[in-house]
């Protein structure tokens, strides 16, 4: 980043107030008569009616649109461990993206704790405030057994974005550059470099939509994750496979796709020639990927090419993915995240893409047009849309296998924000 940018960025969130968000009253309190329905004695006549039942706190408080952004800081974008204060602007940062892309209310938590336990006890205990708690920048392995306690423990959506929000825009992506070259999901062979928490979230996603795991040739630092090895954990040897590869250069060889969830220039040019015909490239590394589009352009000028930046086509954001699923989730009273919906938010992404582009859309990015095909196999994070397609897709699979405590709302599907 050049220095004027760096300043930028520090002036963004200093000036004319600290900080990305605030918080804002949706009643009156102008009059003794507001401030007495607000507060005592009117405050205990809601207060008395969710004592008799739960549910009602749903119906006359802020819970049923509150979301808690959660973090301990233990791995903090490509930052690493840097203390859970200085996850702070990151954390306010997911609370803007809720409130823009989805009018979620979304309020940031930073919490210092001297282990995995003591984290997830002080986020059951606080759990309740919330209709929703989104966990963010928590390193891996921890973050596993972290988000399968709390999901346990607590009877609102628990969700992990970064290792679930990476994997719906990945799957929505893979399976429409899977369909442009022609190529089944069921057949296809894939190498993934980095085997943390998005890592092994996309390849279970991927799983689920058809892909079989021993057509996975995952890669740590000491190489392919493969059954004859011993130091392995409890998650990474769920992905060990019987195969004779044992480095990057061998599962890439005649790999129809590569998902690169590790760090900045990990693989070569040459590595990716060895790549099967119509190769899909996922280059997820920020701000450099593992390898840059224009090497892979020259070597292998018929692969499909995706990276997690704004600036090359193809862009694997997560807001594609989180705001709309806790609109989905929140808006039929989900209990939880289950694979059916993020599936259902992927395969929605993924049909959105090959829907004409709006005008709104082209305008946002400076193009003539933009139609469905190597260069665009994920939606735009500005397409208005997304609000009423991923949504619904995720509110309805919440009903349809149970975890949901509503029905789908009157209001279906979205048209934009001003709906909610």
């Amino acid at each position: 980043m050049s220095e004027d940018f760096k300043q930028a960025a520090l002036d963004y969130h200093q000036f004319p107030k600290p900080g990305k968000i605030s918080i804002e009253l949706t009643k009156p309190a102008q009059t003794s008569r507001d401030l007495s329905l607000a507060y005592s004695p009117g405050v205990a006549e809601p207060v008395k009616e969710i004592a008799a039942d739960p549910e009602n706190a749903y119906k006359y408080t802020a819970k049923g649109n509150l979301v808690a952004v959660i973090s301990d800081g233990t791995a903090i974008l490509g930052l690493g461990d840097l203390g859970p204060l200085a996850s702070k602007p990151v954390m306010e940062g997911k609370s803007l993206l809720f409130k823009r892309f989805a009018g979620v209310d979304s309020i940031d938590i930073e919490v210092e704790s001297e282990s995995p336990q003591a984290f997830i006890d002080t986020v059951r205990r606080i759990a309740i405030t919330f209709g929703g708690i989104n966990l963010e920048d928590i390193k891996a392995p921890e973050c596993f057994e972290i988000e399968r306690t709390l999901i346990e423990q607590c009877d609102i959506p628990v969700f992990h974005d970064d290792q679930h929000g990476t994997a719906i825009v990945t799957v929505a992506g893979a399976l429409n550059a899977l369909e442009i070259v022609g190529k089944n999901i069921e057949d296809a062979k894939m190498c993934v470099l980095g085997a943390g928490a998005a890592a092994i979230s996309c390849s279970k996603l991927l799983i689920l939509a058809g892909m079989k795991p021993e057509n996975i040739f995952m890669c740590d630092r000491n190489g392919v994750i493969h059954s004859g090895r011993t130091d392995l954990n409890q998650y990474k040897q769920a992905f060990a496979v019987d195969t004779d590869k044992r480095t990057v250069d061998d599962a890439l060889t005649d790999a129809d796709i590569f998902l690169g969830l590790s760090g900045p220039n990990m693989v070569t040019g040459e590595q990716i020639k060895k790549m099967a015909p119509n190769p899909i490239i996922f280059a997820c590394a920020n701000p450099v990927p593992e390898i840059m589009p224009d090497i892979v352009k020259e070597v292998r000028p018929d692969a499909i090419m995706a990276t997690g930046r704004s600036d090359f086509p193809n862009q694997v954001n997560n807001v594609l993915g989180f705001p709309f699923i806790f609109r989905g989730a929140l808006d039929v009273r989900a209990k939880r995240i289950n694979e059916e919906m993020k599936l259902a938010a992927a395969k929605a992404l993924a049909g959105l893409a090959k829907e004409p582009v709006t005008q709104e859309v082209l305008d946002a990015y400076g193009l003539e047009s933009l139609t469905f095909g190597p260069e665009y196999i994920i939606p735009k994070a500005v397409d208005s849309r997304l609000l009423g397609v991923v949504s619904t897709a995720v509110a309805q699979t919440a009903i349809d296998t149970g975890v949901a405590a509503g029905p789908l709302p009157a209001n279906y599907p979205l048209k934009s924000i001003a709906d909610i």
